[in-house]
């Protein structure tokens, strides 16, 4: 570590070294709001401290505050221009901003400095990865597997880029190798389940889930994705520890994988559906975006909203929903028991990508009627279930863990909970395996 800035004596410098090291017991513990604090204590004393200006910049972005820790990182850098781990972790900043090109030019410059270093080489082939240059991020995993034939990570993104290029079955090679690393990785397992049901290879995929279920009998990934693949012991909707599990871990990346690598339209498509169902209307609602993740649907819903809250049940996904500074209130709750203990409170209830981890929609429904004021109108997507969904049942879970419905069944819980249903449009809510995932942007209205 960089030696702290020096003050008008050694006792207030001693007093600086131990006042960073507090503050960074209280970071690794992730006591954010103490490390936060004293980090900026220091700077009050010591405004030029390299160290405080690097760690208070890594903290800022663990908030979703990555303007502020992208500025706090170059003032570091600026001060000690050389020092690696600032030029990493600004690198990781920017990736996860969706600024790739500067990403990949942070991780270059530490790569420079320090040129044997098997991680920097593998987050470079995930920017690249990120920009479709295929060839370049080949190169960089591969450089990362020769620095540390043990990378697990490199293995598994080496197999995603072969995935992304369609390339299956050479992907199902590279993440065999990372379960032969490491056997107990649930990365490299769920990857593996992916990619067999991806190649239509369905028993494939649910003996890999069966085999990480048996190993990890409590892991809400494998209990969901084995339900999924296999078709037994299917829940009524996705557990909430799987919802917060997969969610939590997806928060730091998810608004650049969905709307870079997966064209991920669903918020725009909720708020074009609900200006053409309440028109003149600025300003003047109250809206809960139900399930709301990272807030990208936030900043669209706003110009509707005199009050707009989110609620989700992944604290990582609301850490950076706040983070948008759109929303007046976000909590973080099971979406069925928060809708439903709040009668008569919404003009609007929206929800983008959400109904598809649940399977019979009657208390979802009945929640969302009953939180509705008279006129007030739900707006949200499910994938289609047409083609893939038994009629007389209406909805079924896919091999990926999301359900779909069917425009019969979602008409016929509409009218068990008293909703009037409005219009049911057939659009691309994403891409997976370069196709389009289509599905059902749903309007209805309480009477």
């Amino acid at each position: 570590m960089t030696a702290p800035a020096q003050t008008e004596d050694d006792d207030s410098t001693a007093t600086l070294d131990e006042a960073l090291v507090y503050a960074l017991e209280l970071h690794q513990k992730q006591r954010l709001d103490g490390a936060e604090e004293l980090y900026k204590r220091i700077l009050e004393v010591a405004p030029e401290h390299p160290d405080v200006l690097h760690f208070l910049g890594v903290l800022m972005h663990q908030r979703g505050r990555d303007g502020e820790s992208i500025a706090l990182i170059q003032r570091a850098i600026a001060l000690m221009p050389e020092h690696v781990g600032c030029h990493i972790n600004i690198g990781n900043v920017l990736a996860e901003s969706g600024r790739l090109e500067e990403a990949a030019a942070a991780y270059r410059h530490a790569l420079s400095l320090q040129p044997d270093q098997a991680d920097v080489f593998n987050n470079l082939g995930v920017v690249h990865k990120l920009q479709e240059q295929w060839r370049e991020a080949d190169e960089c995993y591969r450089r990362a597997i020769e620095l540390n034939p043990q990378h697990v990570s490199a293995y598994n993104n080496m197999g995603l880029l072969f995935a992304a290029q369609g390339r299956i079955k050479e992907a199902v090679e590279y993440y065999c190798r990372s379960i032969a690393l490491m056997p107990g990785n649930p990365d490299s397992r769920r990857l593996l389940g992916i990619a067999y049901y991806t190649l239509g290879r369905i028993e494939e995929a649910a003996e890999v889930f069966r085999q990480w279920l048996e190993e990890a009998p409590d892991h809400p990934v494998a209990k969901h994705m084995y339900s999924a693949c296999s078709g037994k012991d299917v829940p009524a909707r996705a557990a909430d520890d799987y919802i917060e599990h997969t969610f939590d871990r997806f928060a730091e990346s998810f608004d650049a994988q969905l709307q870079e690598r997966l064209s991920y339209k669903a918020p725009e498509i909720v708020t074009e559906a609900l200006g053409k169902v309440l028109e003149a209307t600025a300003a003047q609602l109250d809206i809960l975006d139900a399930g709301c993740g990272t807030g990208l649907c936030g900043p669209l819903l706003r110009p509707f909203a005199r009050q707009l809250s989110g609620v989700d049940l992944s604290g990582g996904m609301l850490a950076k929903a706040e983070a948008k500074q759109c929303y007046d209130a976000l909590e973080k709750a099971e979406l069925t028991a928060y809708i439903g203990a709040r009668k008569d409170s919404y003009d609007a209830i929206v929800s983008a990508d959400t109904i598809v981890y649940f399977g019979p929609l009657d208390e979802v429904f009945q929640a969302s009627h009953d939180a509705l004021r008279h006129g007030g109108v739900l707006v949200f997507t499910v994938e289609k279930g047409e083609g893939k969904v038994a009629e007389d049942v209406g909805y079924a879970i896919n091999p990926h863990g999301r359900y779909a419905h069917t425009r019969g069944y979602l008409r016929a819980a509409f009218a068990r909970a008293g909703l009037a249903a409005g219009e049911m449009i057939e659009v691309a809510l994403r891409s997976e395996g370069g196709e389009p995932v289509m599905g059902w942007v749903v309007t209805a209205q309480k009477p």
